[in-house]
């Protein structure tokens, strides 16, 4: 980002919340607005045709991305990750959950993986159950037998938007499967940062955003296996999602249209897919080798330069970890230590991001957060580093 905060330029430290575009994503939208826009799935002319091959292009890239094993019939686009969990809830959950059965999370829960499921208890009566948070800020599943009781799905984030812990999803999977449950994935934060193989995960579900995998706003992926898909019933209703309609009723369409009703964001998904060939050109495995160095020497300092005073809410080491660093500054709120690095061009998150539940089992009411992508450098910590030192003693 080629700004100047300040007479400084910008260290962008708020990649949890929104990450950067590259210039090939946003010329692949460009490219889209002024060659081939056209409405998808519905004209006969060639600039339709061309919009309809970058739409489904941008699926079939998603799923290849993922290593779907139904390929494209098993990516439905969103708006969000929130929307697509509000699918999740919506379409699967209110038709194959009745009152009693449990849905599993956790403490450490986007509100985007919590408040559909409390919605859910409220119109269907389910059970929103959770799986605690230890004191060395990772799942504690000393008592997971206990709560797996009446279980019909675990869903459950990644890596964590607030502590970057990195959850064991195989082994939460193989627990699931064992309980005869499906498990779902918040991949909002985890997505963009490692590889990521539903095969070799052994999921049932998979959210994430693309504006947090250096792709644009306003747009999101649920993942689904196709027999799961296929099960669905349609959660909005209009253009582009029926088969057919009588003044009697209507039919559903059948793959991932089923969900997209209306015209869907097409020259979002020329950026996803834009961002997809990005990020593998980088190397997914290198993304996440250099983001653990980079995290592991903030670490470092952060622990060594403030003789306490300076908190990190999340494991103090590397060992199944992203870059995400929530910060408590002793005496001081969040929002003023943000608003102090702002002055320093330093752009970090203050507040509760949406995890109420998890600041509430460790008594904040906020952190200030630091998160790096694939673009951070070790400058963008130096830098941070000398803004906090300034906030420390400004508030001392």
């Amino acid at each position: 980002m080629q700004r100047v905060i300040n007479d400084r330029p910008i260290t962008y430290l708020d990649s949890g919340a929104s990450s950067l575009t590259p210039r090939s994503v946003i010329e692949a939208m460009d490219r889209y607005y002024q060659h081939h826009h056209a409405n998808v799935h519905r004209g006969v002319y060639q600039t339709a045709n061309e919009a309809t091959a970058v739409y489904e292009g941008a699926r079939a890239r998603t799923a290849r991305f993922l290593n779907a094993p139904g390929g494209s019939e098993e990516i439905v686009f969103t708006k969000n990750a929130t929307e697509a969990f509000n699918l999740l809830a919506r379409s699967w959950g209110a038709a194959f959950l009745s009152p009693g059965d449990v849905v599993l999370v956790s403490e450490m829960e986007h509100h985007a993986n919590i408040v559909p499921w409390f919605q859910l208890r409220e119109s269907h009566g389910v059970e929103v159950r959770f799986i605690p948070v230890d004191d060395d800020f990772r799942l504690d599943i000393s008592r997971i037998d206990e709560l797996m009781r009446g279980v019909k799905l675990v869903s459950v984030t990644g890596m964590s938007n607030v502590l970057g812990t990195i959850n064991p999803i195989h082994d939460l999977a193989e627990m699931a499967h064992a309980h005869g449950a499906l498990i779902a994935v918040d991949g909002a934060q985890s997505v963009a940062h490692s590889s990521t193989d539903v095969v070799a995960l052994d999921v049932d579900f998979l959210a994430f955003s693309a504006h947090k995998m250096l792709g644009p706003t306003g747009l999101g992926v649920l993942w689904a296996r196709q027999e799961i898909l296929s099960s669905m019933p349609p959660f909005l209703g209009g253009g582009g999602m029926i088969k057919d309609v009588s003044v009697n009723g209507f039919t559903a369409t059948t793959g991932p249209s089923r969900f997209e009703a209306g015209t869907p964001p097409i020259a979002e998904t020329a950026g996803l897919a834009a961002a997809l060939t990005y990020l593998e050109g980088l190397g997914m495995d290198n993304i996440a080798a250099y983001e653990k160095e980079l995290t592991g020497d903030a670490l470092t300092r952060l622990a060594l330069e403030f003789n306490g005073r300076v908190r990190v809410i999340g494991p103090s080491d590397t060992l199944d970890r992203g870059g995400v660093i929530s910060l408590d500054v002793e005496g001081v709120h969040p929002h003023d230590v943000a608003q102090v690095l702002d002055q320093f061009g330093v752009c970090v998150r203050p507040g509760h991001h949406c995890a109420k539940p998890l600041m509430k089992r460790f008594g904040l009411a906020a952190t200030a957060r630091a998160s790096y992508g694939p673009y951070s450098l070790v400058s963008d910590t130096d830098v941070l580093l000398e803004a906090l030192t300034h906030a420390v003693t400004m508030f001392g």
